[in-house]
């Protein structure tokens, strides 16, 4: 089994160094890439496993890269994690919000970087599972990993495949954001519980057509369930 692949996209030269080193220490293979074109070009050339994109960079910003990942079809769902220098609350959110799959700050430890790194991967390609779960009137089928809602295919990011098969494994139970980051993200990982509303905005808006139920429920002061009914 060949593995896995990490696009390292960083201009400090010291930097894409070390996460080189430690990167390929731990079994990953490396690619690296100093700006934004560059990237995208390696990444049509030969589909990463997973992007590691710094925020600041020349010519164009890591935004800009992750939007353009989240554009084209056949890169849509490639894991990002995004290393930024910004430790604003809107900072971090935004960068989720432009399709980022998860975020860690700089200066970060190498074995922080490196957990976020597998449990993304893991979210990412999970074991194939025979059958399918099914609530209301969407359908998800487990071992091609994919999701159709009232017929039409519903596309969505790794994380967010995951926020749903957790939903349609418990419908109508009401799930806190610290529960859903122990169950989705794993309890060994740290992440803030505001990416847990980020990921359910996210999800919210793939399976929902014009005029479809929301059947993601928030539970003021609770957290969040699937259901067809008001909790």
């Amino acid at each position: 089994m060949a593995k896995p692949l990490i696009l390292v996209l960083e201009d400090d030269a010291a930097l894409a160094t070390m996460l080189r080193y430690n990167l390929e220490k731990e079994a990953f293979r490396v690619d690296e890439a100093t700006d934004g074109p560059e990237a995208i070009t390696r990444i049509s050339e030969t589909t990463p496993d997973l992007v590691l994109l710094d925020w600041m960079l020349p010519v164009m910003s890591g935004l800009e890269v992750c939007r353009q990942i989240r554009r084209r079809p056949d890169t849509r769902h490639l894991p990002v994690i995004m290393v930024t220098a910004r430790v604003e609350d809107q900072d971090a959110v935004r960068g989720l919000n432009t399709g980022a799959d998860d975020y860690i700050t700089k200066p970060f430890s190498i074995d922080a970087l490196l957990a976020r790194i597998r449990a993304l991967l893991r979210r990412a390609n999970p074991v194939a599972t025979q059958g399918q779960l099914s609530f209301h009137d969407i359908v998800m089928e487990l071992a091609s990993h994919r999701v159709v809602r009232n017929g039409r295919p519903v596309h969505l990011g790794p994380t967010e495949f995951r926020l749903l098969e957790f939903f349609l494994r418990h419908p109508r139970r009401v799930f806190s954001r610290e529960e859903l980051l122990n169950s989705v993200w794993g309890a060994d990982i740290h992440v803030e519980p505001r990416t847990v509303d980020v990921h359910i905005r996210r999800l919210r808006k793939a399976i929902n057509a014009e005029n479809e139920l929301d059947i993601v429920r928030t539970v003021r002061s609770a957290g969040y369930a699937l259901d067809t009914e008001a909790i």
